[in-house]
């Protein structure tokens, strides 16, 4: 119950502008990270049309959430968790999960400077992995970092 009672705290600080440090995998998130410029927003793009709500405008983006480090130079991705035992070694996306945490911006912060929801929380919704992974390969944004560098950055990330 204690965990349970530290997790709703961290969520309320989360709200009020606080940064949160997740484990990835779990019942959360797994993370794909890719560089950011042209190529990533153009998979961005695609994933909005590809997650678009139906009777939803069509200007509002509807990709899942994304976070976007200008510093690193990274886009990443929040994607379902699991993602990292079925990810494959790719040259465009690196995937991690357990047992690795990720530190969340605060819900608010969406702009530079440091990290901040280029695509923002909404619900239960995630990027999918599938269609991600399909649009990597079509656009290729480059370069990314390998899996041991990042998982030393990524409970940094804040």
């Amino acid at each position: 119950m204690h965990d349970l009672a530290a997790r709703v705290r961290n969520l309320m600080d989360l709200h009020r502008g606080a940064p949160l440090k997740l484990p990835l995998g779990g019942r959360f998130f797994d993370i794909v990270v890719t560089a950011n410029g042209p190529e990533a927003y153009a998979v961005m793009s695609l994933l909005d049309e590809v997650q678009h709500v139906p009777g939803r405008r069509s200007d509002v983006p509807s990709c899942g959430p994304v976070i976007e480090d200008h510093e690193r130079g990274w886009l990443i991705w929040l994607v379902p968790p699991g993602t990292h035992a079925v990810w494959e070694p790719h040259r465009y996306g690196t995937c991690l999960g357990a047992p690795y945490e990720l530190a969340l911006p605060a819900m608010t912060q969406t702009e530079p400077p440091g990290p901040y929801w280029l695509r923002p929380c909404r619900g239960d919704r995630l990027v999918p992995h599938h269609p991600l992974r399909d649009f990597l390969d079509r656009f290729q944004p480059g370069p990314i970092p390998h899996e041991e560098l990042l998982g030393r950055f990524v409970s940094s990330i804040s």
